[in-house]
């Protein structure tokens, strides 16, 4: 029963007829069980107190950070009948290449010699411009004739009014003057009269001197009239000026006036000119958008519009085109409560759609087939999804993104945040906290010290 001796008996005795024998089975094996929970209870207490990484996780979708990296659909500038296509879908275009030519579809572009004659009306314009400037000059020669010719005017008129003064005051001295011989005469006669009344002057004399006293009287009155037609005539001159004054002011008006309407005759067919040159230009430009050309190199993915004769609107998309040179960037989204704990900066594990990986979101350094990324970009204001939205760039130090990874993919995302331990995580979790907000800096050995809150991004 001990089994010391090399004859084994176990084969020709039944132990469950025996009670002791199953009594001591039970036993061993109760203790193994009571082995094995307490090793495992002290494994798993003591991987609570693992380092564990803080992490965000989000889904999202590669993308890329320049607009015009991105695919674009290729529109129409004008309305048109699609004519003849020259790619095919998944063809690759350099910038200007023609893509489709369309037809011109509105009545007022039908003309196929409408920018030709366009051209004549402008030219006809550019003619009746010159013509205007000419009229336009003539009229300027004729107001500085006018003012030359009234200034002539004005100066002779002038003259003639000096002159007629010159003469009043000629005739005024004349007048004097005879007046003066009218005086001396009157006395002479009246001297005659005594001494021709006293017998001493004979009537002949008396005669005489009367004769001479009429002619003394009527050469003053020929004086004072001569007098009386200069002012008449120094009258005359000044309403003569005035006269010319008027006339020429009413003549300059009238040119001036004319002058005027034609330049702003001129000014409306330069007007007209302008709009049919703006007309001209619009018609060759818009010959040039019959070809719709690739705007940058890329691929065309997606024919939007089918077969020929299609009538397309303006600004209708035609094709869709991929660039062929961009730089990618991961688009995701957090929820507000971990927008305090990011920065531009963060390094971010990537697991690409397609590209296998086992992702152990807590130990990073244990991931493989994942790739890191950097966040550079953080959205101001939140999306109406109710998130925030971040974007991540490839990180230069690490390994290079997949080459054969495109715009679209879908990704799954970590930003690394703290190293904690796992009780912490496990019970933060739980009570459905965010992320730690706090850093630990070390100060002094043996001392910790909490910093601040990590604040958001403004």
């Amino acid at each position: 029963m001990l089994n010391i001796s090399d004859n084994s008996i176990d084969k020709y005795v039944d132990k469950n007829r025996y009670k002791t024998f199953t009594l001591l089975s039970k036993k061993r094996r109760r203790s193994f069980v009571v082995l094995i929970s307490i090793l495992a209870i002290i494994l798993f207490f003591g991987g609570l107190f693992l380092p564990w990484t803080q992490n965000i996780s989000a889904k999202g979708y590669v993308t890329t950070r320049l607009p015009n990296q991105r695919p674009q659909a290729i529109q129409s500038i004008i309305a048109g009948r699609l004519e003849s296509w020259y790619v095919r879908e998944g063809d690759f275009v350099k910038a200007g290449d023609t893509i489709v030519f369309i037809s011109e579809i509105k009545p007022e572009y039908f003309d196929p010699d409408l920018v030709a004659r366009t051209g004549e009306q402008v030219a006809a314009k550019s003619q009746s411009i010159q013509s205007y400037d000419q009229k336009m000059m003539a009229l300027r020669n004729q107001y500085r004739a006018l003012e030359e010719s009234r200034q002539l005017k004005i100066e002779q008129t002038h003259n003639k009014i000096l002159q007629a003064r010159n003469k009043i005051s000629i005739d005024s001295i004349d007048l004097i003057a005879q007046k003066g011989n009218l005086d001396i005469a009157q006395n002479q006669f009246e001297r005659t009269q005594e001494l021709k009344d006293k017998g001493l002057k004979s009537l002949s004399d008396l005669q005489e001197k009367n004769l001479k006293l009429q002619q003394s009287q009527a050469k003053v009155m020929v004086q004072e009239n001569k007098l009386l037609n200069q002012k008449n005539q120094l009258q005359n001159f000044q309403l003569e000026l005035r006269a010319i004054v008027n006339d020429y002011a009413d003549k300059l008006a009238k040119s001036q006036s004319e002058l005027q309407s034609a330049t702003s005759a001129r000014l409306e067919t330069v007007a007209g000119t302008a709009k049919l040159q703006n007309q001209l230009s619009g018609y060759n430009i818009r010959q040039q958008y019959y070809h719709i050309t690739a705007p940058q190199d890329g691929y065309i993915t997606k024919t939007l519009k089918k077969g020929v004769g299609e009538i397309i609107k303006e600004g209708t998309d035609i094709v869709t085109i991929m660039p062929a040179e961009y730089d990618l960037a991961i688009e995701i989204y957090v929820k507000p409560q971990d927008l305090p704990l990011l920065s531009p900066g963060n390094r971010t594990r990537i697991k690409f759609d397609g590209w296998p990986a086992l992702v152990i979101s807590g130990w990073p350094e244990a991931s493989t087939g994942i790739f890191t990324g950097e966040v550079v970009a953080i959205d101001r204001m939140i999306s109406t999804n109710g998130f925030y939205r971040i974007l991540i760039s490839p990180h230069s130090e690490e390994k290079a993104w997949p080459e054969n990874l495109r715009v679209g993919t879908g990704t799954n995302t970590f930003i690394l945040l703290n190293n904690v331990p796992i009780w912490y995580e496990i019970w933060r979790q739980l009570n459905g906290f965010p992320p730690d907000f706090y850093k630990t800096e070390k100060t002094m050995p043996g001392e910790v010290k909490r910093k601040a809150p990590l604040k958001s991004v403004k």
